[in-house]
């Protein structure tokens, strides 16, 4: 070998691999965005060679493809150059900030780009061509912004968009097919100065998605080119008592007073028909709906609270607003945090038709309807001692929370006697009800794939909680807390509670299994104990047993207890679910995997266990190698 090519040689030995050139590159542009907007101090180590363990940052095959920063007062204008670098980014999430002027060209760079959140900003003009080019957004939310000129029928290029949310900006003129509607779940343009006539592949939408504009067309009123047709002409020869010298096409006297006496006899008999109906329709929500102000009040002083606050009528709270206070200091308004989809006053969800959901640590948990397109869950929660303002600064941290695999927090509502929290409905309930609930007939088995998928979102749910501050725990996770979609994909509930409450609610019972062996105060969980609690999840769903009643022999060991004392030999005929096992989906290989880590999870001594981050790893590289062997 020539010295030239033995020197060529060592220098590119001497370069860091290309992935840590990309990650390198990643943490570079996180710090520019850090020291050009400025905002809330990150808890980013710059020392760190790493940023994946930063503030709000998520990592996939050492490259950033997750930023969320929602809330945390950066301020002044994006520059150009940071989202170059981040070119591997999934989701980013700037919402509730002060940042200005317009989107910086090379976000253009983000083509991986699915979900991008930055409502509640104060971003201005028109909205960027830039941004028809990241074809593989799913939700994109604009709204609550001052942006301004015509909606651009760009939109077309996003084909795989389910949310679009452009609402409370400054967008005029018409509301253009799009060529959007029919993959659309979520949409709004609501208050824009929008004109003209709402195209049929939106109509299907409810009117709020369109309220304060001047559109027109289903759902809202008739455009003034689409009203009723014109009468036609009547003849003079069939009018009784004609003369023949009337003009054509009027009418006389007594045809007008006859028309005239219809139209009143027709408007009182539709008035009693829908009398009747609504008065049918009332007792009816009467007799089967009870309302949640009657469902579950626990005391007289309680009951008398909410009812003060039902004959209040109380206004909805603006979605940056604070609510306002009355002289007994009583909260007088909702507040809704700025990921709210909808707002509503708190009479309406008072008086919304309820039933019990359950109840759990923090309180009690209720289905509320609305009407017939909102349905929301909220939870009444029990033992909060603390003042007003503590409350306040504690929970608009968890409405602050942002990722996928948490059930959102909307609102809530505070008084001296009631607190009311308000999330997103989950139609499929929870994990728990989904493995322990009535295994009968037309009941599906629940195959490996789902399970393993609902283990893999409730992991990327706690990760990114974890990754909010390196002393934020969840503190209660166990199967009733991970919620399910339609399609079971899983949402976890009930994170940031267990600092709400009083000591007598947050002490969890010990023999429900799920509490690691070192916490002796629910109220300080770490996040190695969350780590503990979520192995218990993923025993549960492998062996199908419930850790809440798991005396799995004389000595009365729990579920992670008796799990460890059997042998690996035994994993298939005593550990895994007969009823997983008769699938012919079955992949005992991943299943092997998953509960050895559910096993390190539940490790006795807290140092053995892994962190978060690792556990999501573990279970994306055993779910790739199931599919891979699938292909």
């Amino acid at each position: 070998m020539s010295p030239l090519s033995l020197l060529l040689s060592i220098l590119l030995l001497s370069l860091p691999p290309p992935s840590l050139q990309d990650l390198s590159a990643d943490k570079s542009a996180l710090l520019s965005l850090r020291s050009s907007l400025g905002g809330r101090t990150f808890l980013w180590n710059p020392k760190q060679t790493s940023p994946c363990n930063w503030t709000g940052v998520s990592c996939d095959s050492d490259r950033v493809t997750a930023l969320r920063l929602p809330g945390v007062a950066l301020s002044g204008q994006i520059p150009e150059g940071i989202f170059g670098n981040l070119t591997n980014l999934r989701t980013l999430s700037l919402r509730l900030n002060a940042l200005t002027g317009t989107l910086p060209l090379d976000l253009g760079s983000c083509s991986d780009l699915r979900r991008l959140y930055l409502q509640g900003n104060r971003f201005s003009g028109e909205i960027p061509e830039v941004l028809f080019s990241l074809s593989n957004l799913v939700r994109l939310d604009l709204g609550d912004n001052g942006f301004s000129g015509e909606i651009s029928s760009g939109f077309k290029n996003l084909t795989r968009l389910k949310t679009l949310y452009l609402e409370n900006n400054k967008l005029s003129g018409p509301l253009v097919d799009m060529g959007l509607g029919l993959g659309l779940d979520q949409f709004n343009v609501s208050n824009n100065l929008l004109n003209g006539s709402i195209p049929k592949n939106l109509q299907r939408f409810d009117s709020d998605s369109f309220l304060g504009t001047s559109l027109c067309g289903k759902p809202l009123g008739v455009c003034n080119n689409e009203g009723t047709v014109p009468s036609q002409p009547i003849s003079v020869g069939n009018i009784p008592g004609s003369d023949g010298k009337r003009e054509k096409g009027k009418l006389s006297g007594g045809a007008i007073a006859g028309i005239v006496i219809g139209c009143v006899v027709a408007f009182f008999v539709v008035v009693m028909v829908l009398m009747a109906l609504f008065g049918k329709k009332r007792t009816r929500e009467v007799d089967v709906g009870r309302t949640i102000k009657q469902l579950d009040i626990e005391s007289p002083g309680e009951k008398a609270a909410v009812e003060a606050a039902t004959e209040s009528g109380y206004e909805a709270a603006a979605v940056t607003g604070n609510a306002e206070v009355n002289g007994s200091g009583t909260r007088r308004k909702l507040v809704f945090f700025g990921n709210a989809t909808k707002v509503f006053e708190l009479e309406d969800l008072l008086r919304a038709s309820a039933e019990v959901l359950g109840k759990g640590t923090f309180g009690t948990a209720y289905k509320a309807v609305l009407d017939a397109a909102t349905m929301v869950a909220v939870k009444r929660l029990k033992d909060v001692t603390m003042a007003d303002r503590e409350f306040k600064e504690k929970i608009e941290v968890v409405g602050a929370m942002d990722h996928e695999n948490l059930v959102p927090l909307r609102a809530y509502y505070y008084s001296g006697d009631e607190k009311l929290l308000v999330y997103d409905f989950m139609p499929m309930g929870s994990l728990s009800a989904l493995l322990h609930g009535n295994k009968g007939a037309g009941r599906s088995p629940l195959d490996w794939e789902v399970r393993s998928r609902i283990a893999l979102g409730a992991a990327r749910g706690l990760d990114y909680l974890h990754s909010q501050d390196p002393l934020s725990s969840h503190g209660n996770v166990k199967s009733s807390n991970v919620l399910l979609t339609n399609s079971h994909d899983a949402r976890v509930s009930d994170f940031g509670l267990a600092q709400l409450v009083g000591s007598s609610t947050a002490t969890t019972n010990r023999v429900t299994g799920y509490r690691a062996p070192e916490v002796t105060d629910a109220r300080r969980v770490s996040q190695k104990a969350d780590v503990y609690s979520f192995g218990v999840v993923l025993l549960e769903l492998l062996t199908g047993k419930a850790p809440s009643n798991s005396v799995m022999n004389e000595e009365g060991m729990d579920l992670a207890r008796w799990v460890h004392s059997v042998g690996r030999e035994a994993w298939r005929s005593e550990v895994f679910e007969s009823e997983l096992m008769s699938l012919e989906t079955v992949v005992e290989g991943e299943m092997e995997e998953m509960l050895q880590l559910g096993i390190e999870c539940t490790e006795p001594h807290p140092d053995k266990r892994p962190v978060m981050v690792e556990v999501v790893r573990r279970i994306q590289e055993l779910r790739q190698s199931g599919l891979d062997q699938v292909l």
